[in-house]
């Protein structure tokens, strides 16, 4: 009873039969998906499914045979995990048997075994049996792509689970996979081959005596030429070949004795990407080969990248060429050398000096820089080379320097000699004596000294781009070579206008050299420069501002570029600021122009501080106290205002100072900026001026209640600081901070000062942490603008405030910047304020610079433009259409500022067909305007509308067809 059961268990139900005929004989394709189905929820197994396929697995007629197994297979593709071992067993040896079956069963037959080749249950063995029946039963090359690709399939699958099996096989394998792929055309299926070939080479399959045949059955395929179909649904490109294929003829030196030959043939052949493709092959083949594999073609593999980088036209071909040069160098260099080996290192080095060489001393210097860049390439790719060639060249560059005596030609010697000087800081040395360049150190210097001092910029700044690299250079230069090195750029620091270039590389060659050698600028500049702003101040104190004014501007901006180290930093800050203070006691005639360059000068130096968190805090405890008392003692009311001391609160130079103090604030450690807060915020709200220099004011600072102006314009200067500080410091008496800047916002008296605490209420905002304190805030400031809006002499100040908040929350994708950007869009249609929120577009989409920056710590998201742009623009889109004649330029440019600021690859899939239409018809109407107009800008829209050929939409191709063509002939006879 019990053996009953299990066969009527066993055997197919009458569903199950229907499915199958449906499929088989009426050629159905759903049913297959059904029985899948099916047997993965267990209403039957895959016995059953056989037993219902017996017949038509042994029909006669070659296609419905086909159709029996294309179900079998189906379902095996969706159930392969639910087979068990002898299941797997007989499966296996039925699909080897059908593949001596008819062509057209063979499909069916390979996409089952795909399925077998992925089962666990595969018992050991069956992996060599299925590969021999396919090697054995299968042209696989007369098959169409997709069973190809198939077969490829199955290899990969076994290579990934049963590598020791296949590993077996010994060279068997490799030969027939060699017989599978031979003569394989599909870019697809050429992918997964030249991986799996990779595969066999990394993975240490035997070869046997078949390196040559695999080896041929690769590389007929280089160089790579496809150019993939428009619109190709596949997606693979010619540099997904170029280098999967790359990859395959790199990965072993037992390809070099038939690859090299190649790569040279292609190399000197008339083919630009065959010439590139060859040279960037090599490149990767120095990887893996050694000495052995390069000796025989070395001379060859010479001249042909000799003749490419002397005679190319082409930049890239030089340039891989180089790259080829410098990969052979390092092959050399790293090769590890018997005994009794040849060193083809030298001799090679050898060959390239001799063919180079003369080259250097010919008197028209033609080929002059194709030699350096090759010798260059050959010393970059080792210590060894390096030497070898330096020593060899730096002679002959010295001599050819003192022969030549054009300037032009000096500039052309001396450039060269930095190529090879710089390619000495890629190498240390244990032994500071057996560095090159010791033995040529002062006859450098003396070369380098005496382009400094000739009457050629371009001269002079190849000396001092060269000095700065032979100061790079460990113990090289002597205190006497610094000394002169000082002096020289001391004087090239104070140039006269047509040598701005000059100047500004003396300015940062000095930068550079003084981290370096703190001690020598310290002794030899940092005294100069004083007696040379004291010297202005004195001439300024007579107002002979106009000589002077050239030369105190270069001394300021030496000060602050030789701040690089800590050392000097404390010698240069102080005379800076005791250069303020001689502005705000009155001893000299100043300008605004004059405490704006000191303040661009502090930046530089706060700057250059921001790496060195000792000299950060040093100059934040050093500067910002300076500033606020130079600026609250210049706020202070006099019974005769001095004209000298209001400098300091004109909205230039206090936009100056916010710039030094933001700078100065935004690296301080968490900890350090605390310390800080604690002084400044009291010094705001309470007057507590305990902590400046000099505080002895006349009258107490309160800029918060002064009825006059001066006070409250340095809002400013606490909006720079607390708008800097990292997000986890937190500010005291932060609730009545946040009530006295939106009361300050608000205020028509002095738009200065509103505006700078607004930007301060919106940045704390932005920082503030979500919870019932900033909703607090946020109902506050709703209530204020709602309130100022109205009429009243408040209105532009709220709108402002509306700005700056809307901008604040925007960034930090607050829930409340929806509102508040529906109400600036209501601002449009008024009268008085519509250009102004038009405009106010600009800026929320904009960077800022003193508040709401990520160097601010502000919270900015990073997609805040495209989101804004999704968000907002229908509304904009909607208003413009039903706005009054007369409004409608408001939604324009609040539309355009948006757009503007907008990544185009987000805008562009936002624009409809009929807008790319009319693109192009606007581009084939400008042919009319007069050709001398348009021609400058011929290439450009050629190569721009080459894109639109390939759209998608017909209508926009013909219209790109039509535009480009005019274009085309635009400037032609006739035309």
């Amino acid at each position: 009873m019990a053996a009953a059961a299990a066969l009527e268990a066993a055997a197919p139900t009458g569903a199950l039969w229907g499915l199958v005929h449906d499929f088989v004989m009426g050629q159905q394709e759903g049913p297959a998906d059904q029985v899948a189905a099916d047997v993965k929820s267990g209403n039957y197994t895959v016995l059953q499914v056989v037993e219902a396929l017996g017949s038509s697995l042994e029909n006669p007629e070659p296609r419905t045979r086909a159709r029996g197994i294309q179900l079998l297979s189906q379902v095996l593709l969706h159930c392969h995990t639910l087979l068990l071992e002898k299941e797997v067993v007989h499966l296996i040896l039925f699909y080897e048997n059908r593949l001596k079956d008819h062509h057209l069963v063979i499909p069916s037959v390979l996409q089952g075994l795909k399925a077998l080749s992925l089962c666990v249950a595969l018992p050991p063995g069956l992996a060599v049996s299925v590969l021999k029946a396919i090697f054995q039963e299968v042209h696989v090359q007369s098959l169409p792509q997709v069973d190809r690709h198939t077969v490829y399939n199955i290899i990969t699958n076994f290579m990934r689970t049963r590598e020791e099996e296949l590993k077996s096989l010994g060279a068997d394998f490799t030969f027939g996979f060699i017989q599978v792929m031979d003569g394989e055309k599909d870019p697809r299926n050429l992918l997964v081959a030249f991986r799996i070939v990779h595969d066999l080479i990394s993975r240490d399959y035997s070869l046997g005596p078949f390196v040559e045949e695999l080896f041929e059955v690769t590389s007929c395929y280089f160089p790579i030429d496809f150019t993939p179909p428009p619109n190709d649904p596949h997606g693979i490109q010619r540099e997904d070949l170029i280098l999967s294929l790359r990859a395959v003829l790199a990965s072993t030196p037992r390809f070099a004795e038939f690859l090299l030959p190649l790569l040279i043939e292609k190399v000197d052949s008339e083919v630009l990407s065959a010439k590139l493709d060859s040279l960037q092959t090599l490149n990767a083949c120095c990887a893996v080969y050694g000495q052995k594999e390069l000796k025989d073609f070395l001379p060859s593999l010479w001249a042909s990248i000799r003749r490419e980088v002397f005679q190319t036209a082409s930049e890239r071909v030089e340039a891989e060429g180089l790259a080829a040069l410098h990969s052979l160098t390092a092959c050399l260099s790293r090769s590890v050398l018997r005994a009794d080996a040849e060193d083809l290192l030298d001799s090679f080095l050898s060959n390239i000096l001799q063919d180079c060489r003369h080259h250097l001393c010919e008197p028209d210097m033609k080929l002059v820089w194709p030699s350096a860049k090759l010798l260059q390439a050959a010393a970059g790719a080792s210590a060894r080379a390096c030497d070898y060639i330096t020593s060899n060249v730096l002679p002959l560059l010295l001599e050819q320097f003192h022969k030549h005596s054009q300037s032009s030609q000096r500039r052309t010697i001396l450039e060269m000699l930095l190529g090879f000087l710089k390619l000495q800081q890629k190498w240390s040395y244990e032994d500071k004596d057996q560095r090159p360049l010791n033995g040529f150190k002062d006859q450098l210097c003396s070369l380098v000294f005496m382009a400094l001092t000739d009457p050629s910029t371009q001269l002079q700044l190849v000396g001092i781009r060269t000095l700065t690299v032979l100061g790079a250079q460990p113990d090289l230069l002597s205190s006497e070579d610094l000394e002169l090195a000082v002096g020289h750029l001391y004087r090239l620091s104070f140039l006269e206008e047509d040598s701005q270039s000059c100047r500004v590389a003396a300015l940062e060659a000095s930068g550079a050299l003084a981290a370096l050698y703190p001690v020598a600028f310290s002794s030899h500049l940092i005294p100069k420069l004083a007696e040379e702003l004291r010297v202005g101040e004195s001439n300024l104190t007579k107002g002979d501002e106009h000589i002077q004014c050239s030369r105190h501007l270069c001394c300021l901006q030496a000060l602050s570029a030789v701040s690089t180290h800590p050392s000097i930093v404390k010698e240069t800050l102080p005379l800076l600021l005791q250069h303020l203070w001689q502005v705000n006691r009155g001893n000299m005639v100043a300008q605004s122009s004059d405490v704006i360059a000191v303040c661009q000068s502090l930046k530089q130096v706060a700057e250059k501080c921001q790496q060195d968190p000792e000299s950060c805090w040093y100059f934040h405890q050093t500067a910002i106290p300076c500033l606020l008392a130079l600026a609250v003692q210049a706020s202070m009311p006099e019974k005769e205002p001095s004209v000298l001391k209001k400098v300091l609160l004109e909205d230039e130079v206090l936009a100056a100072m916010v710039s030094v103090i933001g700078t100065a604030t935004t690296h301080l450690s968490p900890e350090l900026a605390a310390q800080s807060v604690t002084h400044i915020v009291p010094l705001f709200l309470d007057g507590n001026v305990s902590f400046l220099p000099e505080n002895s004011f006349p009258s107490r600072f309160q800029p918060f209640q002064d009825d006059a102006s001066g006070q409250r314009r340095l809002i400013a200067l606490l909006m720079a600081f607390v708008c800097s500080l990292p997000r986890n410091v937190e500010i005291p008496q932060l609730n009545q901070l946040m009530r006295e800047l939106l009361e300050l916002s608000c205020c028509h008296s002095c738009p200065f000062s509103s505006t700078a605490a607004a930007k301060c209420f919106a940045g704390l905002l932005n920082k503030h942490p979500a919870g019932q304190q900033l909703d607090e805030f946020l109902q506050l400031a709703v209530d204020k603008v709602e309130a100022g809006l109205g009429s009243g002499p408040c209105r532009s100040q709220a709108f402002t405030l509306l700005l700056w908040v809307t901008k604040a929350l925007v960034l930090r994708y607050h829930p409340l910047s929806s509102c508040l950007t529906a109400r600036l869009m209501d601002l449009l249609n008024d009268p008085e304020l519509g250009p102004a929120a038009a405009d106010g577009f600009s800026l929320l989409m904009s960077d800022c610079t003193d508040v709401l920056t990520r160097a601010g710590h502000a919270e900015v998201r990073i997609m805040f433009r495209q989101r804004f742009f999704t968000d907002n623009v229908p509304a904009l889109v909607q208003g413009f259409h039903a706005a009054p004649q007369d409004v409608k330029p408001n939604y324009l440019k609040g539309l355009s500022h948006v757009l503007n600021r907008l990544p185009k690859p987000v805008l562009l899939p936002e624009l409809p067909t009929a807008v790319r239409i009319a693109a192009l018809q606007c581009m084939h109407a400008l042919t009319r305007l007069p050709t001398p107009v348009l021609l400058p800008y011929k290439p450009q829209v050629i190569r721009a509308l080459a894109k639109p050929l390939d759209d998608k939409k017909r209508l926009v191709r013909k219209e790109a067809v039509s535009a480009r063509g005019e274009w085309f002939l635009l400037g032609s006879p006739g035309s």
